[in-house]
């Protein structure tokens, strides 16, 4: 299954699918069932990535100012 593009941005930005696995504690399998990032993942993949969650989760974190 492909990739969600910011999916794919977080993965470039800490060295690959299965250091973003390793860094959050669970496998690559488990990663590439994701169609999107969890809510529940979302600040800490922030801190990994350095990646805002308004880019992470626009859905669920919309930038201020900004109707969702």
């Amino acid at each position: 299954m492909p990739q969600a593009p910011i999916l794919v941005h977080v993965a470039q930005k800490v060295g690959g699918f299965a250091a973003l696995a390793r860094e959050l504690g669970i496998s690559r399998q488990a990663v590439d069932q994701w169609k999107r990032i969890p809510a529940h993942r979302v600040i800490e993949i922030e801190k990994l990535s350095r990646i805002s969650r308004h880019e992470l989760r626009p859905d669920l974190h919309p930038r201020e100012g900004v109707a969702a």
